[in-house]
């Protein structure tokens, strides 16, 4: 009798030995899927903070093109243009006599 209470209690403690091993794998599996989810949280965080960095610098360069855009329609307006010719290149708009028609 005295061996098959030792059989038995190998058996308990074989079940018990993987019971416990089971569970400590199931611990370790939640550990690195909780260590995984703060990392992706972590990731994310990161990534939003750039592309809020990146937005604010493509306001900047919109605010920016929209500025030189308007300089550019500054500086080529016709009148000015037509000013600019006429004080420094001393031009001026040909009068209808002085307009001569080339025909092929």
């Amino acid at each position: 009798m005295a061996t098959a209470s030792r059989s038995s209690a190998r058996r308990r403690f074989r079940l018990l030995g993987w019971r416990q091993l089971f569970i400590l794998l199931l611990v370790g599996l939640v550990m690195a899927s909780a260590l995984a989810v703060i990392t992706s949280a972590h990731m994310t965080r990161v990534q939003y903070a750039r592309l809020q960095q990146l937005e604010r610098h493509k306001d900047k360069l919109q605010t920016e093109w929209g500025q030189l855009l308007l300089e550019e329609s500054t500086w080529s307006a016709p009148s000015r243009i037509e000013r600019l010719a006429s004080e420094r290149l001393d031009m001026h708009v040909p009068e209808l006599s002085e307009i001569k028609v080339i025909r092929p």
